[in-house]
């Protein structure tokens, strides 16, 4: 009977929730190395266990592994695997403790993604002032989201049993290997470098994380004497100060905020080449987009600080305490939305942090008209629900029982559950013992019910804001232009430029703000023609957006002066996407006899950052660009059908609809 049951499990695939009243995974020790150039993964791992009730069989999740020196507690065990499982046979018996080990190899479709490892390190373009940073950026790295480790590390997707990972990486020499936990040790043996990592604490499988680039590291501490390890390519090192601006003054809010220690031992941030989202908050080692890495003037428009802050509240809500299902998932998406609002809000102040609740509210709004309102607890909700309703019911909750009686609970809360799962009931409980409120209605009207109650969130606002009050009473439909100069804050300003029935050029030698001159730019109008010199101090500002929008609108509108544009903004690169220089350069290629010499090496240029060694926002630009002005040539046409074999899957879905309008 036991034999048909472990059979049995290989037939059909057992639910984990079975699993978990059976056994719990304490510990792995995880030894792994790498094949960069095929990619792939070996690793030795040990697992320790105990068992809960005895039982025949017990599984990993392990996607299209191989598996060998299988053994259980020293000892040859009878294995299977399915693909999607490895299963081993044994009398395991309840009350005991197991050690479980083996070896194993992967070829991973995703979660584990070698970046770059197959493009030779050539410059093909031979403008060196444009071209000497694009250095190869050959990387590994990895992105669990939710329960997808198990590609590259046989593990338990299930994120309710949480397990001490300790990491052993071998590696090429001169590279940097980022990993959960503290590095305690670096070995040199035969051309390769073994980086040893370890965890103090258990975590969800999810979270386990490696990221292994030509990086370089500032460390500071915080007040508490955690280090803050922050990363970046060596040619980004005047990088470093915008690109993490705020990280030590909002991780030493958060730690007073939430009122309990940062629970791991270190925190490190590393940007990434194509990562598949902004940021993913694995433990005590955040991964990022590169695309985040910004210089001052990039900082204006576009910034980490956002990405910094909500990656940063996850490791309380989310890495020390996770949700037992996707139920509850605005436990941890809510809850780290709402803390780097707060973060935030502690650094720009309170009309950044009304302002922003009221974007939330708008982006509610218009998911709710178009039908798509659910249930903050149906699992099935929509990223928009999870993240900004989840804040927007922490910040009501705050105000319903009282700054005092919600800090406490959410102390309490995260102390009595640590380094285990919750469920909304865990918190609402402890708000309700600690305030000695009864919550019912307010969950029914804010967390069940799929209705959103857009009235009373935008009172309660003008309530608290008189900036948001002002905002929205305001009606700027004709002219505004003494407002625009005089008003004293940057989103009233923007709001009577863009409701201005004439845009108000002739007030740009008056304003300064930089927000309030990008939107004017941002205006295509006719009627530009009357203010071209005082609309052409705008590509002098200290905004890539802004120069980007300028560039295009007077070489649209002043044919004559093409020429002066381009040589005037000749050496601006933009945006980590290139977004000033790749409209330079098409603008550049349709501008009749400007430097035609140069036209091929530009349409060169153009189509190289259309190639895979960029990362895939450039690619994007250039390639939407040059199919735009109909100079997609063959090599063009070949990165593009690249394109839709990429990891990313913005990249994918981009080049697979081009690809369709063109009728290929």
């Amino acid at each position: 009977m036991k034999h048909f049951s472990f059979l049995l499990c290989f037939i059909v695939t057992c639910s984990w929730g079975q699993q978990a009243d059976l056994v719990d995974f304490k510990s792995a020790d995880v030894k792994v190395w790498f094949a960069p150039d095929s990619s792939k993964v070996f690793g030795k791992v040990v697992y320790k266990f105990d068992v809960l009730k005895s039982v025949d069989s017990i599984f990993l999740d392990a996607i299209n592994m191989r598996f060998s020196e299988v053994s259980l507690d020293g000892n040859p065990v009878t294995y299977g695997n399915n693909g999607a499982q490895v299963w081993f046979k044994n009398h395991f018996e309840a009350g005991k403790d197991y050690q479980l080990s083996f070896e194993y190899s992967a070829k991973p479709k995703k979660t584990l993604y070698f970046i770059d490892w197959g493009i030779k390190n050539n410059v093909t373009s031979s403008d060196s002032d444009v071209n000497r940073n694009n250095i190869e950026k050959q990387q590994i790295w990895t992105q669990g989201q939710g329960k997808y480790t198990s590609n590259w590390l046989p593990s338990v997707d299930d994120v309710n049993d949480k397990i001490e990972f300790d990491l052993s990486i071998n590696f090429e020499k001169g590279y940097e290997v980022i990993s959960n936990g503290k590095l305690t040790q670096k070995e040199e043996a035969f051309g390769k470098t073994v980086w040893h990592f370890d965890m103090k604490q258990p975590m969800s499988s999810y979270l386990v994380a490696l990221a292994i680039g030509k990086y370089q590291k500032k460390v500071e501490y915080s007040k508490s004497g955690i280090p803050l390890e922050m990363y970046y390519y060596p040619e980004d090192s005047l990088k470093v100060e915008p690109t993490y601006r705020y990280t030590k003054q909002m991780f030493d809010f958060l730690e007073g905020e939430i009122g309990v220690p940062y629970p791991w031992q270190n925190y490190k941030q590393v940007p990434v080449k194509d990562f598949l989202y902004a940021g993913m908050e694995n433990t005590s080692s955040t991964i990022f987009s590169d695309a985040f890495v910004v210089d001052s003037i990039a900082f204006v428009d576009k910034n980490y600080v956002n990405v910094n802050a909500h990656e940063l509240a996850h490791q309380w809500f989310g890495n020390l305490v996770t949700e037992t299902s996707g139920t509850h998932h605005w436990l941890q998406e809510g809850f780290a939305t709402y803390y780097a609002l707060l973060a935030e809000r502690d650094v720009f102040g309170d009309d950044y942090y009304h302002w922003r609740l009221y974007e939330y509210a708008q982006e509610l709004m218009e998911q709710d008209k178009a039908g798509g309102s659910t249930s903050l607890l149906d699992p099935k909700s929509s990223s928009t629900t999870f993240y900004k309703k989840g804040a927007w019911v922490l910040h009501l909750l705050r105000e319903k029982v009282g700054d005092k009686a919600f800090r406490k609970a959410v102390k309490n809360y995260l102390l009595e559950h640590q380094f285990k799962n919750v469920e909304t009931e865990d918190f609402i409980s402890e708000v309700e013992t600690v305030s000695g409120q009864d919550l019912d209605g307010f969950v029914e009207k804010w967390l069940i019910s799929k209705k959103l109650n857009y009235d009373e969130m935008e009172e309660r606002l003008k309530q608290k804001s008189k900036y948001i009050g002002d905002y929205l009473s305001m009606n700027c439909e004709l002219n505004c232009y003494k407002f625009i100069r005089k008003s004293e804050h940057e989103n009233l300003r923007i709001k009577m430029v863009t409701q201005s029935m004439h845009p108000p050029y002739k007030e740009l030698k008056n304003i300064e703000n930089l927000k309030v001159r990008q939107a004017i730019a941002k205006i295509h109008s006719n009627w530009l023609r009357g203010y071209k010199e005082d609309y052409e101090t705008l590509l002098n500002d200290k905004s890539y957006i802004t120069i980007e929008a300028a560039l295009f609108n007077l070489w649209k509108n002043f044919p004559q002066e093409r020429a002066k544009y381009l040589n005037q903004t000749k050496g601006i690169i933009g945006f980590n996407d290139k977004n000033v220089r790749i409209l330079w350069l098409t603008l550049a290629l349709l501008t009749e006899n400007f430097e035609p010499e140069n036209k091929p090496k530009y349409l060169q240029e153009l189509t190289d950052y259309a190639s895979p060694k960029y990362g895939f926002e450039t690619r994007i630009n250039a390639l939407r660009y040059l199919t735009q002005i109909q100079a997609c040539n063959d090599e063009c046409k070949e990165h593009l059908q690249q394109a839709t074999t990429h990891h990313n899957w913005q990249m994918v879905k981009f080049a697979k609809a081009l690809l369709n309008q063109m009728g290929k």
